[in-house]
């Protein structure tokens, strides 16, 4: 599923920049919130209420709910759901893995990032998906600086994780980011290296692998949103914003919060950081 870009890459200032964090922290610091209610007897609609609330309290509006008549303010795909599941009344169990995707709007400008995180306990080779696919998002971020291209960051992407033998999405993009959620350019996790659009100073983008334990094909439901892998195998999903700043990358969305709120150590991000 492809979303209609702006045929344009739209650069930002330094201080739409600053804003942009502001919207995406709001994602995190929900994402934060959801990390230690989710578990076993928990249903993803009450997931969705909590978020709505937290966004609305943090002065901000759920960037999802309605856009292209979305029904909800998170987008949650437990298992073989890759990514756009619709919350509703089935309870979360033990050992599933769950996507949430969030998006909010503070200042007319977008924040939108997932994680995907273990209900309880979960089987060994379904968390080697949740790491690869996690460092997947890293690798690719690396190659997000001024004169590389889209295909780099791709191809990153794509050979690392197929080199653990996992299932690349073609249908599901990332993108640009900024007052509307879906800009140019179009950010696939997979390509050629030195293909498609140059980046340049002021880029925001959402880069989000989306990883199958099998094949990398899926299928879209009769809801017209919800997406699962076409084995029904497991499928992960991560995602960041990212702005090129002095010619690298910098996260304006961070995993910081879901780490608190679990007792998680992490350094994974300072690379990332202005700091």
């Amino acid at each position: 599923m492809r979303f209609n870009f702006f045929n344009m890459i739209k650069p930002k200032t330094r201080e739409e920049i600053e804003l942009m964090r502001e919207s995406a922290l709001v994602v995190s610091k929900t994402l934060g919130m959801l990390a230690k209610e989710v578990k076993p007897g928990v249903t993803t609609l009450f997931l969705d209420k909590l978020a709505e609330e937290f966004i609305r309290e943090q002065g901000a509006i759920p960037g999802f709910l309605g856009l292209y008549d979305f029904p909800n303010t998170l987008c949650v795909s437990p298992n073989s759901q890759v990514v756009h599941g619709i919350p509703n009344n089935e309870p979360l169990k033990e050992g599933d893995i769950v996507s949430i995707d969030c998006g909010a709007i503070k200042h007319d400008f977008y924040g939108d990032h997932a994680y995907t995180f273990a209900v309880g306990e979960i089987a060994p080779e379904v968390q080697k998906l949740l790491d690869v696919t996690k460092e997947s998002l890293y690798i690719g971020i690396r190659e997000f600086k001024v004169n590389n291209r889209v295909g780099d960051v791709g191809f990153a992407i794509q050979n690392f994780c197929e080199k653990h033998g996992y299932g690349v999405v073609r249908e599901l993009v990332g993108h640009g980011l900024g007052k509307t959620m879906h800009e140019d350019p179009e950010m696939p996790n997979y390509g050629r290296r030195g293909r498609g659009k140059k980046f340049i100073e002021g880029m925001v983008v959402a880069i989000e692998p989306m990883i199958n334990m099998g094949t990398k094909d899926i299928r879209q439901h009769k809801d017209g949103w919800t997406i699962t892998t076409l084995d029904n195998k497991p499928s992960a999903h991560f995602e960041h914003d990212v702005a090129i700043v002095n010619g690298k990358p910098e996260l304006l969305s961070t995993f910081q919060y879901i780490y608190d709120a679990l007792g998680i150590k992490s350094d994974e991000e300072k690379e990332f950081r202005n700091v």
